[in-house]
């Protein structure tokens, strides 16, 4: 994997909030609503963005698409998630977003990660 490519996915805080939270484990796209309080047209995008550069990686189940980190990430990918994930630590924006995660658990080890016809759609 090119390393222009990386940073060209790292240069957008929507993006990065995305990758930290997949390093938690696979989601769907109404999860991240629900997490990162955006539309899911604006999540789609980014998961596009983000799929078309070899970041991301997704999976079909019925109805949804399941997006997770590449089974096989290139050293230089690795190595550029786990300086993100120390960064966020202290980022308040992305503590909430694990905090939010942490508060779907019981849905995702209920349901799997396409559970989304029991999770309710974000409020703002």
């Amino acid at each position: 994997m090119e390393l222009v490519k990386i940073y060209e996915c790292l240069c957008d805080e929507t993006r990065l909030r995305v990758l930290n939270i997949l390093a938690q484990g696979p989601l769907c796209v109404c999860h991240f609503q629900e997490i990162l309080r955006e539309p899911q047209v604006k999540i789609s995008k980014h998961l596009a963005y983000l799929r078309s550069r070899g970041l991301v990686e997704c999976e079909r189940h019925g109805n949804w698409m399941i997006y997770g980190l590449p089974t096989k990430p290139s050293r230089e990918l690795s190595t550029n998630l786990a300086c993100l994930q120390d960064c966020a630590r202290e980022h308040p924006a992305f503590q909430r977003d694990l905090a939010r995660l942490q508060k779907l658990a019981p849905k995702l080890a209920a349901t799997g990660p396409c559970g989304c016809a029991r999770v309710k759609p974000a409020t703002r």
